[in-house]
């Protein structure tokens, strides 16, 4: 495709511009690393394998100086596209290799032995997690200095404290793979590093007034699941920290409010009003970090369809399921289309409400900690969340909650473990329900297989469908149903924990670098795994029950992520 003059910032054959710069909003400000013609160029070249590595290039120098460089060197080349080689020389004068944004950084409340060890039965699983407990140290960041005195420079957020990253491709802040990784962190007794990392998140929301899907500018415009008033829960229950709470909760409702005002949705069913959130950001682009995917899948399509394929697209990256045929609505109506057919604003997932039931919740039990009167608030906000969750999405013949789909106004009855994500957030009004929801889970087909429950039972292609199975989806199942009273919902949650962990202990035996590839690609892994080590750590075991070598095992799903 070819570029017309920076300046007039229009894309001639995507046909998304008029010349008036803004006419779709970019996923941010910057003219290098989210829009224009350089992003264009090298991303169109393939110079790299992942469309990840330019976008996370520092500058070397002012963003007008390789701006004024470039427009001179394509101008040197018919309809100003430079050919490879002289692009590849470009960035080899004009930027750094990424990964210069950080320093290298060792947790200094990491210690050997931390008290939940002793709980783990189990003499193979013990040292395992002790191995698992030693990968914080590789997964440690802290941002240099130099970002924050020259932010023109990098695509990189500054953030004020250390932090553990996912790993791999991922070498910057994620926001909900951070819930896990801080509650790994708190079993670890690492309560500053845990608390600096959840004081950059409050940070990022005081400046954005959100947290961002990640540290990373071309993020700005989308967020992640709204995990951060979990995260202060999951620290004062460590704590006891009063006054980080009473410092915190202000921060928090901001967030909360962001999440109320620009991704919710105004819903009239059976002759009353509901309110529901949806995942939604407004970028009708590329995303710059995945730019010639994004721009491969829309062709051929209207530039009207384009512009909402890639909406859509951002906000299946900001509901961290990118990408699931869950977010997909084919012509007849159904999820059996492709990529190309997905709709993510027109959903409301039933995860997401229950996650906001669970904050509303919990930001009610704040102000009742802290003695003032707002809790009323959020009690009602909760009351009324539930009401809506009960109406539209719970569906008592099944025995679980759908999400709705706001095109063809009706639930999905597909599976997908987030159909249990009520049970997960103690969200529901009847006991009844929670019994119903074991036996939807048990009739679901979904227990069919012996290493975890998978994303869905649809095979799609993408990550977030059949066979993958993720850590934190396993989690939420196995929390959600240990909190139920019957002694059935509590054996189903115990059978799910010891399949899970088998499953990663022989993917670490088999191949002898679960550690290695949890280092390089996945810190919520060892924050999953350390989490059912600690809750079951007196009856799980290393031998007994086979567990598949192949279907479901999450180094298949880690060694995606890592080659995308």
């Amino acid at each position: 495709l070819n570029m017309c003059n920076f300046e007039a910032f229009c894309f001639l054959s995507l046909g998304l511009f008029a010349s008036v710069k803004g006419a779709v909003p970019p996923p941010c400000d910057s003219e290098i690393y989210c829009t224009g013609s350089i992003l264009h160029q090298v991303q169109e070249a393939k110079l790299f394998g992942d469309d990840k590595h330019f976008v996370d290039m520092k500058l070397r120098s002012a963003p007008d100086d390789v701006l004024s460089a470039f427009r001179n060197l394509s101008s040197k080349f018919p309809n100003t596209s430079i050919p490879p080689v002289k692009l590849r020389e470009f960035l080899n004068t004009s930027f750094d290799q990424p990964g210069t944004e950080f320093e290298s950084w060792t947790p200094p409340d990491w210690h050997e032995k931390p008290n939940f060890l002793s709980g783990i039965a189990d003499d193979k699983l013990r040292e395992w997690a002790e191995k698992i407990h030693g990968l914080w140290k590789s997964l440690g960041r802290k941002i240099h200095s130099d970002v924050k005195d020259h932010p023109e420079l990098y695509s990189q957020i500054y953030t004020p404290h250390p932090v553990v990253v996912p790993g791999g491709r991922f070498r910057e802040l994620y926001y909900w793979d951070s819930y896990w990784v801080i509650n790994g962190l708190l079993l670890s007794e690492m309560t500053d590093t845990a608390h600096g990392m959840i004081q950059n998140f409050l940070y990022l929301v005081n400046r954005y007034g959100f947290v961002p899907n990640g540290g990373r500018i071309y993020y700005e415009r989308r967020s992640q699941p709204p995990f951060l008033t979990l995260m202060v829960e999951s620290y004062y229950q460590a704590t006891k920290d009063k006054e980080f709470l009473r410092a915190a909760l202000p921060v928090l409702e901001v967030e909360y409010q962001f999440w109320m005002q620009n991704r919710s949705v105004d819903l009239a069913l059976n002759g009353k009003e509901h309110v529901l959130n949806r995942y939604y950001v407004e970028v009708g682009l590329p995303r710059p970090e995945s730019y010639t995917d994004d721009l491969e899948l829309a062709e051929g399509l209207t530039d009207g369809k384009k512009e909402q394929l890639w909406m859509d697209l951002n906000a299946g990256a900001e509901s961290g399921w990118d990408f699931t045929s869950r977010w997909y609505t084919a012509d007849g109506g159904d999820n059996s289309g492709t990529l190309r057919d997905t709709r993510t604003s027109q959903i409301l997932p039933a995860d997401l409400n229950a996650l906001l039931c669970r904050n509303e919740k919990t930001l009610a039990s704040f102000h009742r900690l802290l003695g003032d009167d707002s809790a009323a608030v959020y009690d009602q906000a909760a009351a009324r969340r539930l009401e809506a969750i009960e109406s539209v999405l719970w569906d008592a013949e099944r025995g679980a909650w759908f999400d709705y789909n706001l095109m063809t106004r009706s639930k999905n009855f597909e599976f997908y473990p987030s159909n249990l994500g009520p049970i997960w957030a103690q969200c529901y009004s009847q006991p009844e329900m929670g019994e119903k929801a074991v036996q939807y889970l048990k009739g679901s087909g979904a227990l069919q297989f012996p290493n975890g429950v998978p994303t869905s039972l649809r095979e799609s292609g993408q990550q977030w469908d059949y066979p993958n199975a993720w850590p934190p989806l396993q989690h939420m199942l196995i929390d959600g149903f240990s909190k139920l009273p019957s002694e059935d919902a509590k054996k189903l949650a115990f059978d799910l924990a010891q399949r899970w962990i088998k499953t990663n202990w022989l993917a670490y035996i088999k191949y002898e670098h679960f550690g290695a590839h949890v280092a390089l690609g996945f810190g919520w892994t060892n924050g999953v795994a350390l989490q059912l080590l600690d809750q079951y750590g007196a009856t799980l075991t290393s031998g007994g029950r086979r567990v598949c070598s192949g279907l479901l095992l999450p180094l298949v799903i880690l060694a995606r992520i890592m080659l995308q």
